[in-house]
């Protein structure tokens, strides 16, 4: 037997209901937030990771599947999905449109990683990237966007933002981190003191123990902001107190990759273990030109699937109930089954979810397999029926049982049911 590769996980059917809520949620947010579906290649070329999340990060360093193709050229197995957003916005013209261009998408992603909790190899994400405005209001209704999209799925995380400025106010920022970091590298992680040259703002990121002892004394960015950023941060946070959202500024949130300027934010829970964040964005102002385009500002987030269920799982958010068959009708034998076959049909093109035997069980093992599959109408159809044209129709769940013309079922699932 060939077993599934490491860090990939089956959806079984049992399970697919909860992911097609989350997914209907998502596209329930998407539209009334007036976002538009994009949808990019599973495999980009490697270039369009390492210039765009950053060669500096933990992402490209470590995690991405990269490989040549028959043509010798490297490509990469998506890591995240902003990147290729942004690709798509440029190659395909679309600064050109009427801005902003506001976009979701819902997306397999892969990151080689040892595989935990709500963390895979093969994972997958919902995420929103607005691309054209530079407001303090876009990046306010992103972050609404992703609250309605949580509030939706029963889930409780608090909101955690910061600003980590423009390129101007980071360049004195990092100095600053340097003379902190300076007389603590000896004692901080190896990967603490490569990121002290290359970046020392992604110290900030470092989960080791002994590195986030150090971490908390050092210097808070938002003490080293320009006016332009200051006031920006300013406005996102009045916007969001005036319309009730409650948020914590967390001056060590840097979020992990390299794109990120201005405003950051996490919604985060202790439900799912140290790695508590369920959905993280912020805005990406140079991405869009560092990757050929024209200047343009951006923000967006991600949330990981798979870590929203397992925090729905961990907290009993209230996933809805199965969706079950209707009614199931069964047969007596070789000609009331084609009879069945038909209704069933019928049923089915009506928009009635309808189900028969296809295993030639006994009328007895119909009645428990349409018990099992947790239907709320049975009907049984045999000569008595076909020359009748009637049909007995029993509900599942008192018992009770009607008399229905073999001709009106569809009426009377419609009246019983309110549909």
């Amino acid at each position: 037997m060939i077993n599934i590769p490491k860090g990939t996980k089956d959806v079984l059917p049992n399970q697919s209901y909860k992911w097609q809520f989350i997914e209907n949620a998502a596209r329930g947010v998407a539209r009334v937030f007036n976002l538009s579906e994009i949808r990019t290649p599973v495999f980009e070329h490697t270039e369009l990771f390492k210039r765009g999340v950053g060669e500096t990060t933990d992402v490209v360093n470590k995690e991405m599947y990269t490989f040549e193709d028959k043509g010798g050229r490297s490509v990469t197995l998506k890591p995240e999905g902003t990147a290729g957003a942004v690709r798509l916005f440029i190659e395909n013209g679309l600064s050109n449109s009427a801005l902003p261009v506001k976009t979701y998408y819902i997306t397999p992603a892969f990151r080689y990683e040892r595989p935990q909790a709500g963390r895979l190899r093969e994972f997958h994400q919902f995420g929103i990237e607005v691309f054209g405005s530079k407001s303090y209001a876009t990046d306010a209704e992103v972050i609404f966007a992703a609250s309605s999209f949580l509030e939706k799925l029963g889930v409780k995380a608090r909101l955690e933002i910061n600003s980590i400025g423009c390129k101007s106010c980071r360049a004195e920022y990092n100095r600053a981190l340097k003379n902190y970091f300076s007389p603590h590298l000896e004692k901080m992680c190896a990967t603490c003191r490569s990121r002290f040259d290359k970046n020392p703002l992604r110290i900030l990121d470092c989960k080791e123990e002994g590195c986030k002892k150090v971490i908390a004394g050092a210097p808070k960015i938002t003490d080293y902001l320009c006016g332009e950023c200051a006031a920006h941060f300013k406005g996102v946070k009045n916007l969001l107190s005036a319309q009730g959202l409650d948020y914590t500024v967390n001056p060590m949130i840097v979020r992990g990759l390299d794109y990120y300027s201005k405003t950051v934010f996490e919604f985060v829970s202790e439900a799912i273990g140290a790695q508590g964040t369920v959905c993280g964005g912020g805005r990406y102002d140079g991405l869009v030109e560092e990757l050929g385009g024209q200047p343009t500002p951006a923000i967006g987030f991600a949330a990981g699937i798979e870590r929203l269920l397992l925090l729905m799982e961990n907290t009993s958010a209230p996933f809805p109930e199965e969706d079950k068959p209707l009614i199931y009708i069964a047969g007596l034998d070789e000609k009331s089954r084609d009879y069945v076959f038909g209704m069933v049909t019928e049923l089915r093109l009506k928009g009635i979810r309808a189900e028969l035997d296809h295993m030639d069980r006994s009328v007895k093992a119909q009645f428990k397999y349409a018990d099992k599959t947790g239907v709320k109408y049975v009907a049984v159809v045999g000569e008595d029926e076909l020359k009748n044209k009637t049909i007995n129709i029993k509900n599942m769940s008192d018992g009770t049982q009607e008399t229905v013309n073999i001709s009106e079922v569809y009426s009377y699932l419609v009246q019983k049911e309110n549909l």
